[in-house]
Formats: C-alpha cells, structure tokens, sequence
C-alpha cells in the first residue's frame, strides 16, 4: 500500500533540498521526522510537512489500518528543479548580472513495509491474548472462592 505527497515551487535551491532528501530516503517516517526536527537547515521544515501529509494521505485510505509512522517506509523521495525568477543586480560600470531564485518540486512516496507491519500485528496480538488470559483468571478466581 502506497501513499504520494507533491510539493510543488518550494523557495529554495535543489541542491539544498536534495541533501537533506538523500538524508531521510530509505528510512522510516518516524526516524526521519526526528532527524529533520533536529536539522539545523530551514528548509527541513518543508520537507518534514509534507512527509507529514505523505503519511497522513497513507492512514486515512480505506484499506489502511493499524498503519504506523514506525512501519511506513520512505519509498521514494525525488527533488525536481521548478521555474527560476530572473532578477538583475547592478554592478561596476553600467553593467548587470544575473541572479537565478531557484526552486524545486517535491515529490514523495511512501510505503507500508510488509516485515515491520506483520511484526507489529504479532505484538499487539500476544498482548491481546494475555490481556484474555487475565481476564479469564479474573473470572475464574471468584468463582473458586465463592464455592469454597
């Protein structure tokens, strides 16, 4: 199961945004949520939001249930250069120079990892079934008392 998210004329250099992207790619999303919470660049920020709707897109599927931050994969994390506004800056002499305001488009996926889920799903049924086991002690307990 697959979730997408797309941000698109982030104001900020592809480059910028391609370090911090090779920084989380393969990661889960709750290990890569913390990591970018504590980066020290400023466009973590972005980049963390719309990982943010990338597993919120995933959770409120139809099919998806008991999906988790811990258990969802970054699948794919791609940085493509968007539309560059063209300004000038006046230099010696009468000339100009060019300067390019870069942005980029963001596009994630992410994916529910098979092993962790199924892991995840086996944890929380052993302590479903000591959970049944204690209720059923509890249940047999006063009656053995009762007819002593």
């Amino acid at each position: 199961m697959e979730a997408k998210c797309i941000a698109r004329y982030i104001r900020t250099s592809p480059q910028k945004m391609r370090l911090l992207a090779d920084l989380v790619r393969g990661k889960t999303v709750g290990d890569a949520i913390d990591l970018l919470k504590f980066s020290r660049k400023p466009i973590a920020l972005p980049l963390e939001k719309a990982l943010k709707s990338a597993l919120s897109n995933l959770m409120n599927r139809e099919d998806a249930h008991g999906v988790d931050a811990d258990t969802v994969l970054i699948k794919e994390i791609n940085i493509q250069d968007g539309p560059r506004l063209k300004r000038w800056m006046p230099r010696a002499l009468g000339r100009a120079t060019p300067i390019l305001k870069r942005s980029c488009h963001l596009f994630i996926t992410v994916a529910e990892d098979p092993e962790r889920t199924a892991k995840r799903l086996a944890e929380l049924e052993q302590k479903r079934a000591k959970r049944v086991a204690k209720s059923k002690k509890k249940q047999e307990n006063p009656t053995k008392e009762a007819s002593e």
